[in-house]
């Protein structure tokens, strides 16, 4: 029974603190709420021309949910996304890409849409992996870049997407032939071979071809496919005769090469 009443009163008693409280002001209303849509979307662009995004993001969240359909809502809603991709890092990029298809899902049929699908490109290029790990980020910027030229094959952001296209291109490339190098060392030489014959088929203008033909040449002696592996060493030859790959063909195999 005491304790029910002592329970009641505490209740009571934060009531009326909070009550209080509310009364002389101490819980004040964040002011950006009081700005319309106009207002805070200037000030949010004010702040991101300063580069203080993490500043700018609360002023331009706010013009998008007070007029998410309006041309100031939709242009809230892109430096949003702008936002998150100028600050960097990881978490920012992911939370960049995630508005930018927000967007992107919104307002299909923007002008912008070219931009749109080039920053989500450029939102998972920028967190592509190191080719000794697993390429989930890397393989989606390649399908977002193909997307972009082949939606927007005459856009101005068509340049920079090839030239990305190719950096995307050679890490899954690289990704391979180290695959591929991975079994060559640990006795397994049919897995090492049909690696890097995928890679050699589907990145044929990757950085690490002659390395990857090294390797597939290699592979393809332990599985005695002695022509296949001869023809291999006399593609590195001719196509890379200044590589350090060929020179290792001289110095570890000799004439019978």
């Amino acid at each position: 029974m005491k304790n029910s009443v002592l329970n009641r009163l505490v209740t009571v008693a934060c009531l009326v603190t909070v009550f209080a409280a509310c009364k002389s002001g101490g819980f004040r209303e964040d002011p950006i709420l009081r700005l319309s849509a106009a207002e805070s979307l200037a000030e949010g662009k004010r702040l991101f021309d300063l580069e203080k995004f993490d500043r700018a993001r609360p002023y331009l969240s706010h013009a998008f949910e007070v007029e998410p359909n309006s041309a100031a809502g939709r242009e809230a809603l892109l430096l949003v996304a702008d936002c998150h991709f100028q600050a960097g890092g990881d978490v920012d990029l992911i939370q960049a890409e995630a508005k930018y298809r927000d967007f992107q899902n919104r307002f299909p049929t923007s002008p912008r849409a070219a931009y749109v699908q080039f920053q989500i490109a450029l939102s998972l290029a920028e967190r592509i992996e190191k080719a000794e790990r697993e390429q989930a980020a890397t393989v989606k910027a390649r399908l977002a870049l193909e997307e972009l030229l082949r939606l927007f094959p005459t856009s101005e952001y068509t340049p920079a997407a090839r030239e990305k296209l190719v950096v995307v291109l050679d890490r899954l490339a690289e990704h391979e032939s180290l695959v591929g190098r991975f079994y060559l060392r640990y006795g397994l030489p049919a897995a090492a071979a049909a690696r890097l014959e995928g890679m050699l088929k589907n990145f044929p203008d990757a950085t690490h071809t002659d390395q990857a033909l090294f390797l597939l040449a290699e592979a393809y002696e332990q599985l005695d496919r002695s022509d296949d592996a001869q023809a291999t060493w006399s593609r590195l030859r001719t196509e890379y005769p200044e590589s350090k790959w060929t020179a290792k063909i001289r110095r570890d195999k000799g004439a019978s090469v």
